[in-house]
């Protein structure tokens, strides 16, 4: 992978036509659209390269990426050939999939995940693919095939708009004039991966162009019982001439995933392929329609735009053990429910001295206290979830640059405007039922519908029907001066204003316990940079920019202290919270090394106001939303890459420091350190300013060298090395292993992977290629959480594991893993007409 400038970024770019469209300005296109207007590169907080000098004005160390790299790294999709091959990017696998990982840039993150903090802004097009329900980015939704290239852009640069607080990634799709001919790709591998790939492009001299791609993946996955299905097709078909240029995209998938999610420590060391609870199962369906133009309407003037509709619907189907089970006493039925169970026409259940040493899986009470209507939601041990989220998101946007000579300076201005608006309706269920030796759930006819009362008086009630309308609308502008031969300065902002508007089916009206609610926010975010290049490849910059991002549907649900909830499986009331501002400072250097490579230096530091948090509530030990005073995130980024004959070669080193700023209280029952009267109780524990935050390793080195052995054969090897981090669970850093009721480190350990890969040139037209991931087979794991565990060191479930105090009775807690995949081959032929 190769860090070029923005220069670069721009041709690999030269036909995006908006990113909201403001990436169309930002993420670097070509004003080139015919001969008689200049090749100027336009960035939003980043300065305007001059002309003459297009490849070093650059204010900011952007990630670039063809087609060709893509392909060659092997990666199965977008978010694997990030972790691989882009600087300050990591992966947390939490869901344990190939295709729902959690991408971490500079500890910002995109996730499927509903809940997590967002901070990336992923665009795909111009058009925006942060959904709008939670602002998550589903991965296994975008191509591999059908991308030409792609731009990781740093910072809150705010003419990506909403929710870019630590960075941006966009991505331009083929056309048929790109990519041109045909090809047919087909693979295996391990864990009975099968896969099938084609592409088609072409044009005609009446300007009419075209190109098509279809993906059809299936695998069993390396983990117990964890198999994927991904079906993608993806087209578009456009008409240009020499100053314009049309093009619709049309997309569909049609996916099914199964995650199993973290595994406790101890089941992974008896084995490491075990999960937890299954299934974990999600179905996702999008549908994509986008249409772009483009038209050159003078020397200095360039019109763009894009009217795009979304249309999401998925699934989710969880087996997860019920943790109001694990202090209650579960085994042995008393005499009621044994009656209960004999009159259903059961049989076998135990008379008496049923125990957790004789019972591994019990089952009798949960299905007794079902016939009793009794106590199911303490007596069953598992829990099934589901939810159905339908998604719907439009708009359009618009823009123009003009390149002009004012005061002496050549300026290139570029204003736009764009409008989003989405409808989103969440619905979630549970039913109680018991697990099973293999970790399943058998149902049974009780669901968490408010129907019964728990002991405190209050249902059982885990539902959620909810609904929202979000809408954007949004101005911005860019200024970049040419000041002189050397110097460039660029000045922009944008201006956002949304309104939320969320509606409870279950609890309408407002008030307690209700998820109605009108939210507006508004703000303008302003950027400013400086690049100074005194010689060729060599070049300084200076920047800063303020990024935002709204509080999404779900956090808004819970956001009342009055009405604490635990997320994903509740939502409350909806008090107003504030939205998260980023503030981000980046500097650096960049020049040659001799004929052979390019060096960059660069410092960051990005603050986060009114950061998100989700906070304990003292006396339930529940939780809700809040807005948490500051957290930083700063480091120190070193890159060199450059090819030396036939050896490519390239390194990446980045050292961040991703630290809470403000004092706070959260939820700790599972860390060693927290308030709890005695070990294994609730509690919680304190965060204060310097401490850590989860999931953010401190070091992330990476390298590769890519061997072109004649032109016939390649081989690559890359190596990707990350230092541990803090569990969930463990913000405040202080969680130590000890005593029955604290397992495991609440740390994960560092650990350094390496993939080989190779192709092989057949014919002219046929090619093999093969890969290895993790060629060591190395163990280890990218994230970590702590929690209470519902096993005991044999795997069998275990309630009331530790003897009661004061009547409460202590949790066994762990450190629950995502396991890395272990080693694994993949081989495949391409066949192009």
């Amino acid at each position: 992978m190769k860090l070029t400038l923005l220069a670069a970024a721009a041709m690999a770019l030269c036909q995006a036509q908006a990113a909201d469209l403001a990436a169309d300005a930002s993420a670097a296109i070509s004003l080139a659209a015919s001969g008689d207007l200049p090749t100027v590169i336009i960035t939003g907080s980043m300065p305007l390269p001059t002309v003459e000098q297009p490849r070093d004005a650059l204010a900011a160390p952007v990630q670039t990426a063809g087609a060709q790299q893509i392909a060659a790294s092997g990666a199965l999709d977008i978010s694997a050939f990030l972790r691989r091959n882009l600087g300050s990017v990591v992966v947390n696998e939490v869901q344990n999939n190939p295709f729902q990982p959690d991408v971490s840039y500079r500890g910002y993150t995109a996730s499927p995940l509903l809940g997590t903090p967002q901070g990336l802004s992923v665009y795909l097009d111009g058009m925006r693919l942060n959904q709008p329900f939670g602002d998550v980015v589903s991965w296994d939704l975008i191509p591999r095939m059908a991308i030409e290239s792609l731009t990781l852009m740093p910072g809150s640069n705010p003419l990506f708009g909403l929710n870019t607080l630590g960075g941006a990634l966009a991505l331009q799709t083929k056309d048929g004039k790109s990519s041109p001919g045909a090809a047919v790709e087909a693979r295996l591998g391990s864990h009975q991966r099968r896969a099938v790939e084609f592409e088609h492009g072409g044009s005609h001299a009446s300007g009419w162009h075209w190109y098509v791609t279809g993906n059809r993946f299936s695998e069993d996955g390396w983990r117990d019982d964890s198999p994927s299905d991904v079906r993608q097709v993806f087209g578009k078909l456009g008409w240009s001439d020499a100053r314009t240029d049309i093009a619709v995209t049309v997309a569909r998938a049609d996916n099914a995933l199964t995650g199993n999610g973290l595994q406790e420590q101890r089941m992974l060391a008896r084995d490491y392929r075990s999960v937890y609870t299954k299934p974990d199962l999600t179905q996702n369906k999008s549908t994509l329609l986008n249409l772009t133009g483009r038209h050159q309407a003078g020397a200095g003037l360039l019109l763009s735009g894009n009217v795009y509709y979304r249309k999401i619907d998925t699934h989710t189907f969880n087996g997860d053990l019920n943790d109001e089970s694990l202090d209650q006493s579960v085994y042995q039925p008393g005499a009621a429910e044994r009656a209960a169970l004999a009159a259903a026409g059961y049989t076998g259940f135990p008379a008496s001295g049923a125990n957790a040493s004789n019972t591994p899986f019990p089952k009798w009470r949960c299905i007794a206290n079902v016939l009793l209507n009794d106590e199911p939601a303490e007596k069953c041990n598992g829990m099934l979830n589901r939810s159905h989220t339908e998604q719907e998101n439009y708009g359009l946007s618009g823009q123009l640059t003009v390149l002009a000579d004012l005061a002496g300076a050549r300026h290139s201005i570029t204003a736009g405007a764009a409008f989003d608006a989405s409808h989103a309706t969440f619905r979630q269920s549970s039913q109680f039922g018991y697990l099973n030796p293999d970790r399943s759930i058998t149902p049974v006819n009780f669901f968490a519908d408010g129907t019964q009362i728990d002991d405190d008086g209050t249902p059982v009630d885990k539902r959620v029907d909810l609904s929202g309308r979000m809408r954007t609308w949004s101005v911005y502008a860019s200024d970049s001066m040419a000041l002189n031969q050397a110097l460039t300065l660029t000045v922009s902002g944008r201006y956002n204003r949304s309104t939320v508007r969320n509606r409870d089916a279950i609890t309408p009206g407002g008030g307690s316990g209700s998820l109605d609610g009108d939210h507006r926010f508004s703000r303008f975010n302003p950027a400013i940079g400086l690049a100074y290049a005194p010689a060729k490849g060599v070049s300084a910059y200076l920047g800063y920019n303020e990024g935002s991002r709204t509080p999404t549907a779900i956090e808004l649900g819970c956001a009342d202290p009055e009405n604490p909830c635990r997320l994903p499986n509740a939502m409350a009331g909806d008090p107003p919270l504030k939205q998260v501002v980023t503030k981000t400072w980046e500097a650096g250097l960049r020049g040659p090394w001799g004929d052979v490579a390019r060096w960059s230096a660069g410092l960051f530091r990005a603050e986060n106001h009114d950061d998100i948090l989700f906070v304990a509530d003292n006396q339930a030990g529940f939780g809700y939303f809040k807005n948490f005073g500051k957290t930083r995130h700063q480091g120190v980024e070193l890159a060199a890459d450059g090819k030396a004959g036939a050896l490519d070669f390239g390194v990446n080193y980045t050292w961040l420091q991703a630290t809470y700023q403000s004092r706070e209280t959260v939820n700790g029952s599972a860390n060693s350190s927290s308030d709890a009267p005695a070990p294994g109780l609730e509690g919680n524990i304190v965060i204060t300013p310097g401490n850590r935050i989860p999931l953010t390793p401190s070091h992330i080195l990476k390298a590769h060298m890519d061997y072109q052995g004649g032109r016939d054969w390649t081989v690559g090897l890359a190596m990707t090395a990350v230092s541990s981090a803090y569990a969930r669970g463990n913000e405040n850093n202080r969680h130590q292993a000890g005593g029955p009721s604290y397992l495991g480190s609440g740390k994960s350990g560092g650990y350094a992977v390496v993939e080989l890969n190779g192709k092989y040139q057949l014919t002219p037209r046929l090619s093999v290629f093969a890969q290895v991931n993790n060629l060591f087979d190395r163990k280890y794991a990218t994230a970590a959480q702590l929690g209470a565990t519902g096993f005991d060191a044999s795997g069998n479930f275990a309630a009331r594991p530790l003897p009661a105090v004061n009547g409460d009775y202590p949790m066994v807690n762990a450190t629950f893993y995502a396991a890395g995949a272990p080693r694994s081959v993949n081989a495949g032929l391409r066949y192009a007409f």
